[in-house]
């Protein structure tokens, strides 16, 4: 483990839970990040890619065990067996994020994302307001049903 370092998540229980998250390599983490986030717009982004990347990133966030060296998330059967929701691997997800891209610490990777949402919303909306103008007949408003 490379810089390993314990989280503490609450779950959608409200139970604690105590993770260790690492470091990824070099040539992994670029793999994941460079990826991570247009994999994971809706409609955008490809869910099979995105699980992909989330099993990566996951590989490196450890289970904490009494007396033993942490037990790696290697494959999704550890990921479903030591997480136990969707909204705590959010929060693991994005505790990696932050222990691995010095811009998503201190809360700047919130502001990233929404920046990048806005964009690409913004940008979604000319392409489908251009898109409408082709298909709509000129000269003849919008039917009302």
């Amino acid at each position: 483990m490379i810089k390993p370092q314990e989280v503490t998540i609450t779950d959608g229980d409200g139970v604690e839970r105590i993770y260790v998250v690492s470091r990824m390599p070099a040539t992994q983490g670029r793999e994941v990040f460079t990826q991570y986030v247009s994999a994971n717009i809706p409609k955008v982004g490809s869910y099979d890619v995105s699980q992909e990347l989330m099993l990566k990133l996951m590989a490196f966030v450890g289970v904490v065990r009494e007396g033993e060296a942490p037990l790696m998330l290697t494959t999704k059967t550890l990921v479903d067996n030591h997480v136990p929701d969707w909204e705590t691997l959010g929060k693991l997800e994005l505790a990696m994020m932050e222990h691995n891209c010095s811009f998503f610490r201190n809360g700047k990777g919130l502001n990233f994302l929404k920046g990048f949402v806005l964009k690409a919303q913004s940008s979604l909306t000319e392409t489908l307001t251009a898109l409408l103008g082709q298909y709509l007949p000129a000269g003849k408003p919008p039917s009302k049903s």
